[in-house]
């Protein structure tokens, strides 16, 4: 089984396309229901992403590395978030959805809660941060209902703001203070590739500072983006 397993991840990191179930169990040389029970508890794991049937490797694997010491360079560099940083004097993060939880990957501060929570790689909700908004706006649409309806009781009071939300969100990629985190404030904006929302890139600081320079913020995001964009938007 785990070598089943193991050929399904390698043949999605194969794929940048996705494959279906029916082409993954014809790869794998296995049966049907025996790989879609697997590819089921992986993509809920994060190991997989499914969006329209077709499953890509997902954000875990990447997650880990960087757990691990093995940095893996991407379209979005450190020197992005330097960029970002000294033109705003303010937190910059990269982000990722894995699973259910948001994880900061990469950071410039000079405050160390976020330096803490980002070299530590702490789990932080979803539903509770700008970056948050941003990728679940990204979801496949069977996904995020999933996620919302199995929200913490503390956190259902946020689903019908978010939802308020959603369509501006999945039109420009863009959420601006939000007003959900009790920790700060921020404004992030999409990371994609070929039209999907791989990571967020947020500007964060306390609720004052962001919302007297959040058209600023936006404004800065907007001129940043055309270098870490990856590739064109999917037909």
């Amino acid at each position: 089984m785990i070598d089943l397993m193991a050929a399904l991840l390698q043949e999605a990191a194969r794929s940048p396309d996705g494959l279906t179930l029916t082409e993954m169990a014809a790869r794998s040389e296995a049966p049907l229901s025996t790989v879609q029970t697997l590819v089921n508890g992986l993509v809920v794991a994060g190991y997989l992403d499914e969006r329209a049937r077709r499953y890509t490797l997902g954000a875990a694997p990447y997650l880990l590395n960087l757990m691990a010491g093995r940095y893996m360079p991407g379209k979005v560099t450190h020197e992005h978030l330097e960029a970002i940083h000294g033109e705003t004097g303010l937190t910059t993060v990269l982000s990722i959805a894995v699973a259910n939880d948001l994880f900061y990957v990469d950071h410039v501060s000079n405050d160390p809660k976020y330096a803490y929570l980002a070299e530590n790689r702490v789990r932080r909700s979803l539903i509770r941060a700008s970056s948050g908004w941003v990728l679940l706006a990204g979801m496949e649409q069977r996904t995020l209902w999933t996620y919302l309806r199995n929200l913490p009781r503390d956190e259902e009071q946020y689903v019908d703001l978010f939802l308020d939300h959603l369509q501006e969100l999945q039109e420009t990629g863009i959420c601006a203070s939000p007003r959900v985190s009790d920790v700060g404030e921020g404004v992030s904006m999409a990371v994609k590739e070929n039209g999907r929302t791989r990571a967020a890139i947020g500007i964060v600081g306390t609720r004052q500072d962001i919302s007297a320079r959040c058209d600023e913020l936006v404004e800065t995001l907007l001129r940043h983006q055309p270098s870490f964009s990856l590739g064109a938007p999917s037909e």
